[in-house]
């Protein structure tokens, strides 16, 4: 069984002060739930306060980027050397990413460092709303797949998040059956770009306006392992609550 993983992504959010006292409001409750991965991902400047305050933790921390490079001349970027020490994760090709600083150009290179520092990844892959409204989304990530790939033989330490553009930040999601299908189809992608041992072992996460009332939806499916969230991340009650329903889920039905 594939352990499921819930993560909030904070993106540009909280302070130093208000990321410890975020984490610091849910680590109680989430420290003891043992068939879930818990995931926080605070912005760079908060890294290391909340590396301090959650050692020991079970809950991880992942940053929200990283440039492929280990030093240089990249001003305002930050090395996989920099954050290594402090993260499990780090998320690679977010459609914000993509969006506004033309990440699709470098997700291969930098999938590649995070897999040489031994840094897990969360790939990030979506289509855009024309593209689902003209039927083109399996097409689209299976080309997102192809290319974030790319002379990579080994992805035992890569999750893929599949976050359907229109759905981030809107209030608006796909059903749980829908997402189902797509992942279903990523999966089915993974395999002949692997093999079907691979396909079956790969963590595949739904994002896309995830929140406490529609977590159940998404976890019942067989095909989705857990959430990539957003704004009910920076919610304690909700992000704990998400975590907790995960858990329920997989004890009553995943058995």
């Amino acid at each position: 069984m594939r352990t499921p993983l819930i993560a909030g992504n904070w993106k540009m959010n909280t302070s130093v002060a208000e990321a410890v006292a975020l984490v610091s409001a849910v680590q109680k409750e989430l420290d003891d739930i043992d068939n879930v991965e818990k995931l926080v991902c605070p912005p760079f400047v908060s890294l290391k306060a909340v590396y301090e305050l959650l050692t020991p933790s079970t809950i991880k921390i992942g940053a929200q980027n990283m440039h492929y490079e280990d030093k240089g001349a990249f001003t305002g970027e930050v090395s996989p050397l920099m954050i290594k020490d402090f993260c499990d994760y780090v998320i690679i090709g977010h459609s914000e990413r993509r969006q506004y600083f033309n990440d699709d150009l470098y997700i291969n290179k930098k999938l590649k460092s995070a897999i040489r520092y031994g840094i897990n990844s969360i790939l990030c892959i979506g289509e855009k709303p024309e593209e689902n409204q003209s039927g083109k989304t399996i097409e689209v990530l299976d080309k997102q797949l192809e290319q974030a790939f790319i002379d990579i033989k080994d992805i035992d330490t890569v999750v893929i998040a599949y976050e359907p553009i229109w759905a981030i930040g809107t209030g608006l999601s796909a059903s749980g059956e829908q997402a189902n299908n797509i992942i279903e189809a990523i999966r089915q992608k993974i395999g002949c770009l692997y093999d079907n041992e691979v396909a079956s072992a790969t963590r595949i996460l739904y994002g896309g306006s995830a929140n406490a009332e529609n977590i159940t939806e998404f976890i019942s499916q067989p095909e989705i392992d857990g959430a990539l969230v957003g704004g009910a991340s920076l919610k304690p009650e909700l992000f704990i609550s998400m975590v907790k329903q995960t858990s329920i889920i997989y004890k009553d039905v995943f058995k």
